[in-house]
């Protein structure tokens, strides 16, 4: 009886362990500063058309604007509806990143980075251009944010503009208007 008592014991403990040990792994988290080339990840399930980032939880799009989008830039709702409906890496549940997701990318101490994103990064065809963000200015509907990867300025851009789109999935940015 001592021995099933122990073994049963024993059991629990393991599991028990297993639980916390899941528990304190968690989701990433926005506070954590990940900064080396291990903060990136291509996805072989995505046909290494995406990219974990692990400091923020978020995938990307490897290679912005390729195929099915043969448009290298688009306006706001362009991009918005581009996004929403691709598929890649064979997945769908695309969508236009918000202000802060796309920023996210951008390497203050690499400024000269051309793209400015940070050293080792994975990306292929980022453009040292403005992108959309999903994010509208919120005194002014008719302009978006955009995130200028030459440099890492953020500023609005006029909806009718054409700019780069570069895709995400996850998080739960969404613009409300």
């Amino acid at each position: 009886m001592r021995i099933l008592y122990g073994t049963l014991i024993g059991i629990v403990t393991v599991l028990a362990l297993m639980v916390a040990s899941l528990a304190v792994a968690g989701p990433p988290s926005w506070d954590e500063q990940i900064n080396k080339p291990t903060r990136f990840k291509v996805l072989r399930e995505f046909n290494n058309q995406a990219v974990l980032d692990k400091e923020t939880g978020l995938v990307w799009e490897q290679s912005p604007e390729t195929a099915p989008n043969p448009t290298p830039t688009q306006t706001w709702l362009d991009a918005q509806s581009s996004c929403n409906t691709r598929t890649a890496g064979g997945r769908k549940g695309w969508r236009l990143p918000t202000v802060q997701e796309l920023a996210s990318l951008v390497d203050p101490n690499n400024p000269g980075g051309n793209p400015d994103l940070p050293p080792g990064h994975p990306f292929s065809n980022v453009q040292s251009s403005f992108y959309w963000s999903a994010t509208t200015l919120a005194l002014d509907s008719l302009n978006a944010w955009v995130v200028d990867f030459r440099d890492g300025f953020m500023g609005g851009g006029f909806k009718e503009l054409t700019l780069h789109v570069w895709c995400v999935r996850g998080g739960q940015g969404v613009d409300p208007q």
